[in-house]
């Protein structure tokens, strides 16, 4: 089983050689870590290049970016990366394990880690906690969970829409079985929350997923979030 790691950046020059370096060990076994960048107007391609298996451009959007880095990647098992996620090291095993045990290696599956968030502030745990209880009950997963699945499961992959492309897509997964729950977690960094306020930016997060959930337009939603989507 192959595994393909799909990292989106976008002006990433002051963290992705951190970001990649971290990966060194997973490619030192075989894993495939593949670059999609879109349009970045730093160094972030030429600093990745050395690091990566391949880089490749893409037009801007996190979904668009991950459905070009699967289809340049020749893995059997893609994960989605954002460039301030750390895996766990023994990644690659967990994965295989978890597949082994759900009883179904040769059938698509899906799944994602549990989360950890980075930083000093006394309600990270909390956040992660509540993060991780979300995702076990409602079976959707978000990008900083590192989403995992079979290359039959991907299918057409993340919709093109300019915000909530990962809770789009593990909608769809669900059709095809409860997740995978890696309990490992992946440490995601705790910037956003920091820059801009933690209870601000907790607050923001729900209004944005319920609004969705209500039928807003996910063009708007990135724009309240501060994201200016890509003209088509």
């Amino acid at each position: 089983m192959k595994l393909s790691i799909v990292m989106p950046v976008l002006n990433e020059a002051d963290g992705i050689e951190e970001a990649l370096g971290a990966l060194a060990p997973l490619r030192a076994r075989g894993v495939e870590v593949v670059v999609a960048d879109g349009g970045s107007t730093d160094a972030t391609v030429a600093l990745a290049r050395p690091l990566a298996d391949i880089v490749i451009a893409a037009p801007r959007g996190r979904g668009t970016q991950m459905n070009a880095g699967a289809a340049a990647s020749g893995g059997d098992v893609l994960l989605f990366l954002h460039a301030d996620t750390r895996l766990p090291p023994q990644a690659d095993a967990l994965i295989r394990d978890g597949v082994a045990r759900s009883g179904c290696p040769s059938g698509p599956f899906w799944g994602r880690f549990e989360v950890r968030i980075a930083g000093a502030h006394p309600l990270f745990p909390v956040i992660a906690a509540a993060m991780n209880l979300r995702s076990r009950l409602t079976g959707i997963a978000t990008g900083d969970q590192a989403i995992f699945m079979s290359r039959a499961a991907f299918g057409p992959g993340f919709p093109d829409i300019a915000l909530m492309e990962d809770i789009a897509m593990t909608k769809r997964l669900k059709r095809t079985g409860r997740p995978l729950c890696i309990t490992a977690p992946a440490v995601t960094a705790g910037r956003r929350w920091e820059k801009h306020g933690v209870m601000r930016t907790i607050l923001l997060m729900w209004w944005l997923r319920l609004a969705y959930f209500l039928g807003a337009n996910p063009t708007w939603l990135a724009r309240s979030y501060g994201y200016v989507p890509r003209q088509s």
